[in-house]
């Protein structure tokens, strides 16, 4: 049965369409793990040698199965606006404008137009963000905890920093904040309770050691309820100021509208970069991607002799962001500029849609599918913004013999499918889901309805 094999040339020979579409060399690896997968089956089994035809089908498959994305588009369905596990926010069409004029061509990066020379990426967005905030200087990296990591570096290593334990957190991936400090160098200085820490804490600290630097964090996604007291970011400012220490604060998220006066949102008011600066905060650091709206980053603002410090570190050439990040970064501020975030900027959409708006969307749906249930449920901000904050929606909820088959049969759709499971019920959100979606969103269930017999417990 081996001897009845084709060999590699003689399959090669009938395989023109595969070398034109994946190249000689990708073709004859796949022919060979071919060859090799079916002689150990013969080996072990026994068996008749598949035809040439069966060897060159089965080689197509690898083929496409190497060389299809692993990175590709999903349909969020799941009601969480900033969902960290599908690539947080989408970005606006600007933004994706941006991007893709910026990465057709050369670009002027780091090279200043007027006078000719070398320049500086640095100034892309600064500008922008010095407009938007207030603040004095700004510098992009490529993720908040890089930002808080430069920051901590350039201004506290080897030194001490002080911290509440209210701020030790833990948000998702494993990101501690006592492990930044560490791996930057820092010292880390406790103080306070778990629930609650004073002013005097602070000033006591300061009297007992040498203190570099005064260091905030955002709780990101917990909050701590009842007996809990934390100073004012303006003491903490002017108990800073009066040691001659910089106060930095991680405001995580970080956002320039007031989420609480956002229109058909019922969100507490989530403390604004432009907040944290005016209070006098001297360097905040917040994300890019979650409720900015634009491409993963992370933004330092705030004084221009601090900032100026941080762009002079080694470590920033190795966190600096690239020529997509600065495009799309810079259309998004555009639109906070231009006063229409709130239309333009998907995430800010999402918040700001109104129950009737939901619910004819889901009644659109179940009209198209002839099956389905709409009942109450509620959205989610996600990525650490916000916690435990919800918005009402309406919900699309499915009875079918088993959720998690369902669910696992829409994930293998084009695109994919994300959706949940709620009281043994398959639900659908459609404030997180695109308007240019809902077709293929449709498709995709309506397939897995009709297979709905096989879904069986």
């Amino acid at each position: 049965m081996l001897r009845n094999l084709p060999s590699i040339d003689r399959l090669l020979t009938l395989s023109e369409p595969l070398l034109l579409e994946f190249g000689r060399p990708l073709t004859t690896d796949a022919l060979r793990a071919t060859l090799d997968e079916t002689r150990t089956r013969l080996q072990t089994s026994g068996g008749e040698a598949p035809d040439p035809d069966a060897l060159i089908a089965r080689a197509t498959h690898l083929l496409h199965t190497w060389t299809t994305p692993t990175l590709q588009p999903v349909i969020n369905a799941t009601g969480v606006i900033i969902h960290t596990n599908l690539g947080r926010a989408p970005l606006s069409r600007a933004a994706i404008q941006a991007m893709q004029t910026a990465a057709l061509g050369y670009t002027n990066l780091e090279y200043d137009l007027p006078k000719g020379q070398r320049g500086s990426r640095y100034d892309h967005a600064e500008d922008l963000l010095k407009r938007l905030t207030g603040a004095e200087a700004a510098l992009v990296v490529n993720n908040n905890a890089a930002a808080v990591m430069l920051v901590l570096s350039a201004l506290a290593k080897r030194r001490r920093v002080l911290i509440s334990r209210t701020q030790l957190v833990e948000i998702g991936g494993g990101f501690r904040i006592p492990d930044v400090m560490a791996q930057s160098g820092a010292k880390l200085v406790e103080i306070g309770a778990t629930n609650r820490v004073h002013l005097r804490d602070y000033e006591t600290a300061l009297a007992e050691q040498p203190i570099a630097l005064l260091l905030s964090a955002h709780q990101s996604n917990f909050r701590i309820l009842g007996f809990h007291t934390e100073p004012t970011r303006a003491e903490l400012a002017t108990l800073a100021h009066a040691h001659h220490l910089p106060y930095v604060e991680d405001l995580g998220s970080g956002t320039f509208l007031d989420t609480a006066l956002v229109s058909g949102a019922t969100l507490t008011h989530e403390p604004t970069v432009q907040e944290s600066l005016a209070a006098g905060v001297d360097l905040v650091t917040f994300s890019g991607d979650k409720l900015l709206g634009g491409p993963q980053a992370g933004i330092i603002a705030g004084r221009a002799d601090l900032v100026a410090k941080l762009k002079k570190h080694p470590l920033a050439r190795a966190l600096r962001a690239d020529k997509l990040t600065y495009a799309a970064l810079s259309a998004t501020l555009l639109h906070y500029l231009k006063g229409e975030a709130a239309r333009e900027i998907p995430i800010w959409r999402m918040i700001s849609l109104t129950p009737d708006a939901i619910r004819t969307r889901a009644q659109t749906w179940r009209d198209a599918l002839g099956t389905g249930e709409l009942i109450s449920g509620e959205s989610t901000i996600g990525g650490g913004s916000l916690p435990g904050e919800t918005l009402l929606t309406t919900l699309l909820a499915l009875k079918v013999p088993s959720p998690q088959r369902f669910l696992s049969t829409l994930r293998k759709a084009t695109p994919p499918l994300i959706a949940r499971v709620e009281n043994d019920q398959v639900v659908f959100d459609p404030r997180t889901v695109l308007d240019e979606q809902d077709e293929n969103l449709l498709h995709a269930v309506k397939s897995c309805l009709n297979a709905t017999p096989s879904y069986h417990s």
